[in-house]
């Protein structure tokens, strides 16, 4: 998994609230198991007109937020089912940083365990985050996981708080298989005494 440390991108705003998995990646999208390729399929019913066009009024296909990496969202993000192709699809697009007032329980943690960083803030908070995310790409953020803040065009600051095992994760790029490998000496030892004590295991 790739490492989360500091990212500086263009936000893109969107103020919709309880945007559900199935908005975020739609179930015709689900056949596949790979992690790649979802990205085309991210909004695809907001981004997307009925013949397949592009909908230009959707944020991601307006140009300045076309390779946004952060999205400021509404309250309850990444609710409804469970789908793990939701943050896939985020991350393949190329969003590594989602910001909200409040997100679903396994949307949440499937996003730590997918290499994006997902940050709750305060109402207030969040409204200021939209208002520099509707500047376009002439405004970025800076979100900066080991100091804990994220930075706005106009230096203004906001902090905000990560469970330290997770933040730990993003930072060394740690998913679940990364973090068995780790222990991965200690396996090797366990089994080769194991074995010499019990030959006829």
């Amino acid at each position: 998994m790739e490492k989360f440390t500091t990212l500086t991108g263009v936000a893109a705003p969107m103020p919709i609230v309880n945007v559900d998995t199935d908005m975020i990646i739609p179930k015709d999208y689900l056949k596949t198991i790979k992690r790649t390729g979802l990205g085309k399929g991210l909004f695809s019913e907001m981004r997307y007109n009925e013949d397949g066009s592009e909908n230009p009024d959707f944020v991601l296909n307006k140009p300045a937020y076309r390779n946004a990496s952060i999205l400021i969202a509404g309250d309850n993000f990444g609710c409804g089912s469970s789908r793990e192709h939701a943050p896939w699809a985020l991350l393949d697009f190329g969003i590594r940083c989602v910001i909200s007032t409040s997100f679903a329980d396994i949307f949440y943690n499937n996003c730590f365990k997918n290499g994006i960083l997902p940050i709750r803030v305060s109402p207030d908070e969040l409204d200021r985050l939209m208002d520099d995310a509707s500047r376009g790409a002439n405004a970025t953020l800076t979100v900066d996981l080991e100091a804990q803040e994220i930075r706005g065009p106009d230096g203004g600051i906001i902090k905000f708080e990560v469970e330290p095992f997770k933040r730990h994760c993003l930072l060394n790029g740690l998913d679940d298989i990364g973090l068995t490998l780790e222990k991965a000496p200690a396996i090797t030892e366990f089994e080769k005494s194991y074995f010499e004590s019990r030959p006829w295991a």
